[in-house]
């Protein structure tokens, strides 16, 4: 493994696994709330997140962040 694979802590973790744990520990609302972006506020389901994200890497960026925070404990942000 290398040393930049061991730094980084999205490695092996699909958009899928983090959507569907952010979902869980937050609800479709408060993940809507954190991140405005309309695929959690409007009609939310795994499938259409999925498919926003992937093509919108700054709402994907979002994401990720929330997921490391959350992973890391670290709250300094909404």
């Amino acid at each position: 493994m290398s040393e930049q694979q061991a730094n980084d802590l999205l490695h092996g973790i699909t958009l899928q696994m983090i959507v569907t744990q952010l979902v869980a520990e937050y609800g479709w609302e408060e993940l809507g709330r954190r991140i405005d972006i309309r695929c959690f506020t409007h009609e939310p389901s795994i499938s259409s997140s999925l498919k926003f994200l992937r093509r919108t890497p700054w709402a994907r960026d979002k994401v990720e962040e929330l997921y490391l925070r959350w992973k890391t404990g670290s709250r300094g942000l909404p």
